[in-house]
C-alpha cells in the first residue's frame, strides 16, 4: 500500500525533526505492529535495554531479502513482516529512538526510519540511501543516533585493544555490479551518484575486533555490550560489511549474534558462539561495533 505522509504530520511529532512530504510504502499490519511495540515499550521498567527488547520482539520473523526494492522509484518502505539483516537493524533503531522521544505514533517512527536510512535523513532518490554500512555509520553518527566504539588506546596489548585490526575501505561493489540492483540497471544518473558516494567513503581506515579475539571472555571484550550493533567486516572485493546483527552475551559467557539469518530463514539468536559462526564464513574478518545512543 502506497501513502504520502506530509510535512505537517511529521512536524507535530515530539522531538522529531520536521520532514518534507515523503512517499511511503507499507501495509496496515506494519503500522499496527509499530504502534503496539511502542506502546509495550512505554510500560517497561526504567533502565531496560531497549535495543535488545525490540530485537527480541522481532525474533522468528521470516528472513526475506530486498524488501526495500518494491517500487520503481525510491520510497520509504516500511515492512515489519519480513526482514533482512539491514532492515532488522534499522527498524530496531527507529523503534528505540521513537520510544526515547516518548512517542507511540507510527508517523514519528517513520520520521526516524527515514533519518536512519538516508544520508543526513534526506530521501532524494535511490542513491541517497545509505547502501554501504560505512555510509550508514557515518550518517547516523553525525545525527547523534549512534557512535562507533573503537576501544581505548593500550599499546601494551595492541593499540585500541580489542580493535587491533584495520580495514581500508574500498567500496566499489555496487558500481561494478549494477545488474544486481534493479534501480541501477537503467538509470545512468543514479549509477553516477553511487560512484560518487563510493569514492567519498573509500580510502578511509576503520578499526575492528578481529575474528581471532571474538572467543575471549566478556571481561576481555568489555568494549562490546549487549545490544551493540555488530557489523561483520568482509574481505569480499568491493564491500566493507557483509552482515549485521546485535551482540548478545550468552549464559555460556560468550558472544552471540542476534540476526536476520539467511541460513535459518528467520530472525534468530544464533545458538553457536559468534566465534564459531564466523569460522564457518571464511570471508568474515571481524566486527565493527556500533552503539545506539541513549
Amino acid at each position: 500500500m502506497r501513502h504520502l505522509i506530509s510535512y505537517f504530520l511529521f512536524a507535530t511529532a515530539m522531538a522529531v525533526a520536521p520532514l518534507r512530504a515523503v512517499a511511503l510504502t507499507y501495509q496496515k499490519a506494519d503500522s499496527l505492529k509499530v504502534v503496539a511495540l511502542l506502546a509495550k515499550a512505554q510500560r517497561l521498567p526504567a533502565g531496560e535495554n531497549l535495543t535488545l527488547f525490540f530485537a527480541n520482539q522481532l525474533k522468528s520473523l521470516p528472513y526475506v531479502g530486498k524488501t526495500l526494492e518494491v517500487n520503481p522509484k525510491e520510497e520509504l518502505a516500511v515492512n515489519l513482516r519480513e526482514l533482512d539483516c539491514t532492515t532488522l537493524v534499522e527498524n530496531v533503531v527507529a523503534l528505540v529512538l521513537t520510544t526515547r522521544q516518548g512517542s507511540t505514533r507510527f508517523a514519528d517512527f517513520c520520521a526516524n526510519l527515514q533519518n536512519i536510512r538516508y544520508r543526513a535523513g534526506r530521501l532524494n532518490g535511490y542513491a541517497s540511501r545509505n547502501h554501504y554500512f560505512s555510509e550508514w555509520i557515518e550518517s547516523n553518527s553525525a545525527q547523534g543516533f549512534v557512535r562507533e566504539i573503537t576501544g581505548k588506546k593500550d599499546d601494551s596489548r595492541g593499540a585500541y585493544y580489542p580493535f587491533v585490526d584495520a580495514q581500508t575501505l574500498a567500496c566499489t561493489y555496487m558500481s561494478q555490479h549494477p545488474e544486481s540492483y534493479p534501480m541501477l540497471r537503467d538509470d545512468a544518473e543514479a549509477l553516477r551518484l553511487i560512484k560518487d558516494n563510493e569514492r567519498r567513503i573509500s580510502g578511509k581506515q576503520v578499526h575492528y575486533v578481529p575474528r581471532r579475539l571474538l572467543g575471549r571472555s566478556r571481561k576481555e571484550l568489555s568494549a562490546i555490550s549487549d545490544g551493540d550493533i555488530l557489523a561483520i567486516v568482509t574481505k569480499k572485493e568491493g564491500l566493507d560489511v557483509s552482515h549485521l546483527g546485535f551482540a548478545v552475551w550468552g549464559r555460556d559467557g560468550k558472544l552471540h549474534l542476534l540476526n536476520a539469518s539467511q541460513i535459518h530463514k528467520k530472525v534468530v539468536l544464533e545458538p553457536m558462539t559468534l566465534e564459531d559462526y564466523m569460522k564457518k564464513h571464511p570471508n568474515q574478518l571481524g566486527v565493527r561495533v556500533i552503539r545506539v545512543m541513549n
